[in-house]
């Protein structure tokens, strides 16, 4: 822990509030969503570029431990200062610089919330398509930091596919610019995309350039039941086959509408044990008419009912049962152990029949929800902490869970990252030499260790 007179002295030279000591501040500073917390002893609160890079450079000098933070929406504890030393936030910095629909970029910086980006290019007939769940309360630069996706991202790709450009502060408080505005750019490295995921370990985005594109005019969703979860990855199966590139395909299975049909008292629900939600977007005409071919695909499958909607404001309306999913399990007083993790698109019914039988094999119900059409399914082990034994099952179905997706093919997160929640699985992740890669790649620009540090590096 370093001395509050170090701290003083940093206040010093930056402006009034943008270094915090109070014991509030440091506990508002703790955590993120996950179950781990620590103290900071400090928490920078910087308004500028330069303010970022004093606090980097002084803390380089002093050896302090800087842990980034953006909105403190992640679910792996990733912006939990285990070391202490500065959690530095980048909440104030949330001013939406340009948005230039000549060239369909927004130049942001790392606190704008990611709904708040959207409505804005909205309201000029353009498109940021990435929208995670949280995007009401998450912020740019955590998404950067993440390479948060979201259920359009089937279509439309990830937060990577959306920068251009980026300005970071690295540790020794450097600013640089790193790509541009341009949509294609081939001069030397892709370095303004190595950032991108790197959960604050190699330097802090102070601002980014972001693509956009036209807004699409028209959208439609369709919900379908099934009273089989195999009847729904088979429908899944026989969309794509035919040809349809949904804008985002989510699925749920029985446990979770369930929980859904108590939160919501959904009568429809009623013998559904399975549903997807298949969006289509586009000119109208088309959109219409692809959803009318997307029902005769499901209807040989025997859905037990399909919810139609078009137009924004239905769809967003159909939507809302997709959001209700989380809170919906959180109703159940259970403990949700939340993996977003993924696998290879033909192994979706797979998977769905191990979670069954990892529930079997240990006692647990596992509830699973997500994005269908890239194979980044939501397994949520679900835990009652107050039978004994608990803990340690949890800890083997997890174990199990993790081992299974990679001989699948898979990955251990899709868009949360590894933080500390996966940091026990990153070994098995990566291979002794991809991980001595992301180790020399994290000494060249963070020599000192000091960027987000006792994480999975």
């Amino acid at each position: 822990m370093s001395s509050p007179k170090v701290f003083r002295k940093l206040q010093t030279t930056l402006s009034a509030g943008e270094l915090v000591l109070s014991a509030t501040a440091r506990q508002a500073h703790s955590g993120d969503k996950w179950f781990a917390a620590h103290l900071p002893d400090a928490v920078a609160l910087p308004r500028s570029a330069n303010a970022v890079s004093q606090i980097l450079a002084f803390a380089r000098r002093h050896r302090i431990p800087v842990t980034p933070r953006g909105a403190g929406y992640g679910y792996v504890g990733g912006c939990v200062p285990v070391r202490g030393g500065i959690a530095l936030s980048l909440a104030r910095m949330n001013r939406i610089r340009e948005i230039n629909a000549r060239d369909f970029v927004a130049v942001v910086e790392p606190g704008v919330l990611t709904a708040k980006l959207q409505e804005a290019v909205e309201r000029k007939n353009l498109y940021y398509p990435p929208d995670p769940a949280s995007r009401a309360d998450c912020s740019l630069g955590g998404n950067i930091a993440t390479n948060a996706g979201g259920p359009r991202c089937l279509k439309y790709g990830v937060t990577r596919d959306y920068v251009l450009g980026l300005e970071v502060a690295l540790a020794d408080g450097t600013l640089v610019r790193l790509g541009g505005r341009a949509h294609k750019n081939k001069t030397g490295f892709d370095l303004h995309r190595l950032f991108v995921g790197s959960e604050g370990m190699l330097g802090v985005v102070t601002e980014a350039t972001l693509k956009l594109l036209p807004l699409p005019p028209f959208r439609a969703c369709l919900g379908i039941g099934f009273a089989t979860t195999g009847a729904a990855t088979r429908s899944i199966r026989e969309i794509f086959a035919a040809g349809f590139l949904p804008s985002a395909l989510e699925i749920a299975d029985e446990f979770t509408l369930a929980a859904a049909r108590k939160r919501t008292g959904s009568k429809q629900l009623e013998g559904c044990r399975s549903i997807i939600f298949v969006e289509l977007d586009g000119q109208e005409n088309s959109v219409r008419g692809e959803v009318r071919s997307v029902e005769r695909i499901v209807r040989p499958l025997r859905p037990v009912f399909i919810n139609r909607a078009f137009g924004a404001a239905a769809v967003e309306k159909l939507w809302g049962l997709r959001r209700e999913f989380s809170y919906s399990l959180r109703d159940t007083g259970l403990t949700k152990l939340n993996e977003d993790i993924v696998v290879p698109r033909g192994c979706l019914e797979e998977l769905f029949r191990f979670a069954a039988q990892l529930q079997k094999q240990h006692g647990l119900p596992v509830a699973c929800f997500g994005h269908a059409g890239d194979g980044n399914i939501h397994v949520n082990v679900m835990v009652d902490e107050t039978q004994p034994g608990a803990a340690r099952r949890s800890e083997a179905a997890l174990d199990e869970l993790f081992k299974k997706i990679l001989a699948l093919g898979g990955a251990i997160t899709g868009e949360h990252g590894i933080g500390l929640a996966k940091k026990r699985w990153w070994p098995l992740a990566a291979s002794p030499e991809v991980r001595q890669l992301h180790r020399a790649v994290k000494r060249a620009l963070d020599p000192a260790g000091l960027l987000n540090p006792g994480k999975f590096l």
